[in-house]
Order: C-alpha cells, then sequence, then structure tokens
C-alpha cells in the first residue's frame, strides 16, 4: 500500500507563500479553520498561535496547499494525497534548493507559462536548452526557491 506524503517547505510568511504555490499549480488552500477554532475553543491552542486568512482562523506558522481532486479531512482541511506544507522559520533561504518543483503545463507554451508565474510573483533565473531532452525556465517563487517551469 503506498504511504501519504507532503513536502515541506521552509517559509518566511507561510500563509502568502501558499497562496503563490495554489494559484501557480491551480491547487486548493486547506483552510483549517474549524479545527483551529476548535482547537482555541477548548483552549489547546493559544489564539497568539493564530491568524485570520483568507476569512478564517488559520495556524499563524502552517499553512498547506493540496491537489483538488485528492480527498481531504472537512474539519482539518489536510489533504490525503499531493500536498505542499509551508512552515514558518526565522531565518531566510540562503543556499540553492536540494529539492525543487518541477510545474508542468501542457496546455501552454513555455513562454506562457513562464509569464503567468511572473504575473503571480515568481521570477525567471536562466533558460535551459538541453535538446530533445527538453527546454525549461529556472525560476524562484517569491521567498527566493527555485523551481522548474515546463510548458507544451
Amino acid at each position: 500500500m503506498a504511504l501519504h506524503w507532503k513536502l515541506i517547505i521552509d517559509s518566511a510568511r507561510p500563509h502568502a507563500l501558499a497562496d503563490f504555490w495554489a494559484a501557480a499549480l491551480e491547487y486548493v488552500v486547506e483552510d483549517p479553520g474549524l479545527l483551529v477554532a476548535e482547537l482555541v475553543r477548548n483552549g489547546d491552542l493559544p489564539e497568539s498561535a493564530t491568524v485570520v486568512h483568507a476569512g478564517t482562523p488559520r495556524f499563524a506558522e502552517l499553512a498547506a496547499v493540496r491537489h483538488p481532486d485528492d480527498p481531504f479531512d472537512p474539519v482539518s482541511g489536510a489533504g490525503r494525497g499531493r500536498r505542499l506544507l509551508f512552515q514558518a522559520v526565522p531565518e531566510p533561504k540562503s543556499v540553492k534548493n536540494r529539492l525543487h518543483i518541477d510545474v508542468h503545463d501542457d496546455a501552454r507554451s513555455l513562454e506562457e507559462l513562464a509569464h503567468r508565474l511572473e504575473l503571480l510573483g515568481a521570477s525567471r533565473v536562466e533558460r535551459v536548452d538541453q535538446g530533445p531532452a527538453g527546454t525549461w525556465w529556472v525560476m524562484r517563487d517569491p521567498e527566493g526557491n527555485e523551481f522548474c517551469a515546463v510548458g507544451a
């Protein structure tokens, strides 16, 4: 039986980065509002550990996105499939990623995809042309994490 997994990404602003990646991947930002409200109401989570984002209470230092077609828990909002979790850390990004995301878009050209991602807050770093192996843009998300964009 295959295991569930999520990719954890350190972040200075987890909610803003989750919003970027949800838009970039056409994923859904998870809404743990019901769970957070219950934890605060029961005294299990201090209000100082929460923020209001998109109109609902959220964990201040965690935000996640999930594939829209994957199952999820309706109370916690947590996906049970393809997920990215952004966690707040105090230190800024300082070196190249050892792991990165490739964003593939079979409907848009490479330039259309890169432009769309730029409009969301990404920046282009380097265009890579490997001939028959493919062409892609190395890009950075709004916090400087490298990823690759691969168009049709």
